[in-house]
């Protein structure tokens, strides 16, 4: 920049009889460098010598820095246009904040550090010692978090590392870029806007942007906008209503800036201006309050047709130290304010201010900001889903209905009396889990059975009574098993906080979803299942499940039963009279009596109790033999080389359906109906119905196109003539099978002599097992 120095100059010849130094000075328009153009003239004719200097001095301007690279990566997500972004993750890992009441916590996890380096210096096992303190650590996390008071939550949504709009931004969209300008001379950087897209759909992106340190907190002004950036806002909306866009805000802020400043350029107008506007938008709005949402400065990018809250963030008229030092003139009654002002997500949600509660992770949102931005993700999502299914006139009257009942009531409808806050919490009822014996358990899932199996029969097939009840026994038990085997393994306080992550959830489906969650649970899952079978209560557990299994299997029955069911039902009918007759239980009795009266301990040794064993079991088995025949069955004994034969043949069958399934054409197929029916949810439509349909369709085609093949089948019959001779076969082998059967019976009736066995109850299964492992044709 050229300056003429301006301290007192002398000059001579015809230029000093004319004009000084400063009427030069005066004149700039008409010359060059503040000397007139016709002065200058003679100057150059008539001077000789000049007595003033003149002084250039470059002023230095800082190079501006473009966020462009030189060689921008077509690849980065979010697409190439995320390169104009100057939000640009963090150099230094932001320093942990610890509030006042998390200081109990970190002690705890101070000690664990403790143990784990000393484990690490001495080499000694101390993962009993880190696990316990672990599991206090997460049930110190899970009480604190669950029993928040009021000024504890605005102490989280103030937390200095809770994320930011753009944090949330550049998670949940797959594309994003921002539009900068109020188009009157300004861009506020405490108000961010621009475009999105979410699982292919565009939305327009607005809200409060807080800094990550201090350098971003005063470039951003602390989140406080000015009147230009809730311009720029407005500018935003009314293009996305031009074009269509779907609008989601994001409010994280103290207030509007309040500087003399914003009011002169007219902060209350602008915020007026943002009201009436949005109320007469023609898209669907969505406001989501991440952190804090401050007076107007929140509701003037807040009026929308659902407003979603996250689980520790507040939205109030006026923030608790204000108001504590209106009332109580002091800011520490702060807490006290923070209680009566009904700030927090659930509170408004109850006074039908907020839509809804958006969840966070136990530690607030800092804890796991993507698995926060996940949740807002899939609440952004369900409400557009509902939203953009109404026309403009229903889309407007929703919007303006939301706000027109705020504060409105009724006389003469009844409400929820008030709770008092010293009324004892109502208790749950618990249902008693009494543990019952398996034998018990399995004699009630045979008779349940049965009558389902002749409620089958029956032509009115009206379902088993007891059926549903007897399910819900079984899990009951099953959960008192597995809380066992929890609780044996040292399991149970991982299990309890995975639970109950996964029921803060909005959606199931979009729960599973999520990357991370996915992982921790089949994590824990492996872990449980590797370490189950170590249970001390393992047998019990796998019993119980199969009788599960196969009542959920027996209620699944069509009407109408089969021939196999059928000849079931007339099998054990018949075996139960030929049981429960009174001449076999007298024979039983009589017998056990003769062997009790003789104090023999060994059958075997006493011929004549040998062959009254013997004899007894030659009656009974001839009796079930002429049982069956009178109801056109012949028993032939199965062929052990024939079993081997059909599970050789049943194995060669899985493998080819597990190769199959495994294939890379199937394996897409399956993956894409698994992600169809998640997205689909519960109440599917009838496009997804129509989708899952063939892909079902398509997998079971698949399938049965590959068990159908002419090898399979050829071996199929082969196996057939193959096991039909080998029935045949071992019909000779008959009597030998007899004699052992004998002598089994033998070793029962002397068990039966010393109590431990039960003669009438166990014989008689004995020759039913014998027998059901038998051809029946």
């Amino acid at each position: 920049m050229a300056s003429i120095a301006q301290s007192p100059v002398s000059f001579t010849g015809k230029l000093a009889s004319k004009s000084t130094a400063s009427d030069l000075l005066r004149s700039s328009t008409n010359g060059a460098c503040g000397v007139p153009l016709r002065a200058l003239g003679k100057a150059q004719l008539g001077a000789k010598r000049r007595d003033f200097t003149i002084s250039a001095k470059a002023r230095k301007i800082k190079k501006h820095e473009y966020p462009w690279p030189e060689d921008p990566d077509p690849n980065v997500k979010g697409g190439v246009l995320t390169h104009l972004s100057p939000f640009k993750p963090l150099k230094e890992k932001p320093k942990p904040v610890t509030l006042d009441f998390e200081k109990p916590l970190m002690d705890l996890q101070k000690k664990i550090i403790d143990v784990q380096k000393m484990a690490n210096e001495t080499g000694l096992d101390f993962s009993d010692q880190i696990i316990s303190l672990e599991n206090k650590y997460q049930k110190a996390l899970k009480d604190l978090y669950t029993h928040l008071t009021p000024i504890q939550r605005v102490n989280i949504a103030r937390h200095p590392n809770r994320p930011t709009f753009l944090d949330h931004v550049f998670n949940i969209t797959e594309k994003f870029v921002e539009l900068h300008g109020d188009r009157a001379g300004y861009d506020d950087p405490a108000v961010v806007t621009g475009l999105g897209t979410i699982n292919g759909r565009s939305y327009m992106f607005m809200g409060h942007q807080k800094g990550r340190n201090t350098k971003e907190n005063i470039k951003r002004n602390f989140g406080m906008p000015t009147p230009h950036g809730y311009r720029k806002a407005l500018r935003m909306m009314y293009y996305a209503d031009h074009h269509g866009f779907p609008i989601v805000t994001f409010i994280d802020t103290p207030g509007a800036y309040a500087d003399l400043k914003s009011e002169e350029l007219g902060q209350g107008e602008a915020i007026a201006h943002n009201l009436r506007t949005m109320f007469g938008l023609k898209v669907p709005i969505v406001s989501i309050v991440i952190g804090e949402g401050g007076s107007g400065g929140a509701l003037a990018i807040g009026c929308a047709n659902k407003l979603l809250m996250l689980e520790n963030a507040v939205f109030y008229v006026a923030s608790p130290e204000a108001c504590a030092a209106i009332l109580w003139k002091s800011s520490k009654a702060s807490p006290k304010a923070a209680e009566k002002l009904k700030i927090t997500a659930t509170e408004l949600t109850k006074l039908q201010i907020a839509d809804g509660v958006i969840p966070e992770p136990l530690g607030g949102a800092h804890a796991d900001p993507y698995w926060t931005s996940q949740q807002i993700k899939t609440a952004i999502v369900e409400s557009m889903d509902e939203l953009v299914k109404m026309d403009t006139e229903t889309l407007l009257k929703h919007r303006a209905q939301k706000f027109r009942k705020l504060g409105g009531f009724q006389e003469g409808i009844p409400i929820d009396p008030k709770r008092k806050v010293n009324m004892k919490k109502k208790e749950q009822p618990i249902v008693p889990i009494s543990k019952t014996s398996e034998l018990e358990l399995r004699d009630e899932v045979d008779r349940v059975k049965q009558q389902i199996l002749e409620a089958c029969k029956s032509s009115t097939g009206a379902p088993a009574t007891g059926l549903k009840e007897m399910i819900e026994k079984l899990k009951r038990e099953l959960d008192y098993e597995y809380d066992e085997a929890a609780k044996a393994l040292g399991m149970d306080g991982k299990i309890l906080m995975m639970r109950e992550e996964i029921a803060k959830a909005r959606n199931v489906n979009d729960q599973l979803a999520d990357p991370a969650l996915k992982e921790k649970i089949e994590q824990l899952k492996d872990e449980f299942d590797k370490k189950l079978p170590t249970a001390p209560n393992y047998s019990s557990l796998k019993s119980k499940l199969n009788m599960l299994k196969e009542l959920s299997k027996a209620l699944n029955l069509p009407k109408k039963s089969t021939l196999k069911d059928e000849l079931k039902i007339e099998i054990n009918k018949r075996f139960n009279e030929l049981v429960d007759g009174p001449d076999v239980k007298e024979k039983i009795q009589k017998l056990k009596s003769e062997i009790a009266n003789s104090g023999v301990s060994d059958i075997g040794s006493n011929p004549e109790l040998k062959e009254k064993v013997l004899k007894l079991s030659r009656e009974l088995d001839s009796e079930f033999r002429d049982v069956l025949k009178s109801i056109g069955f012949e028993v032939v004994p199965s062929a052990p080389s024939a079993k081997a034969k059909i599970d050789a043949f049943d194995e060669e069958v899985n493998m080819i359906i597990d190769d199959l399934v495994n294939s890379s054409d199937l394996k897409d197929k399956i993956e894409m109906l698994k992600a169809e029916v998640g997205k689909a949810g519960n109440t599917p439509d009838g496009d997804s119905k129509s989708k899952i349909r063939a892909l079902v369709a398509e997998i079971r085609q698949a399938i049965i196109e590959a068990v159908s093949s002419p090898e399979l089948k050829e071996k199929h019959e082969k196996l057939t003539t193959e096991v039909l001779e080998a029935t045949k076969s071992s019909v000779e082998s008959t009597r030998d099978d007899q004699s052992k059967l004998d002598e089994s019976l033998v070793k029962i009736v002397g068990a039966a002599s010393k109590g431990s066995v039960e003669l009438h109850q166990d014989a008689p299964k004995h020759f039913f097992n014998h027998f059901s492992n038998c051809i029946l044709y």
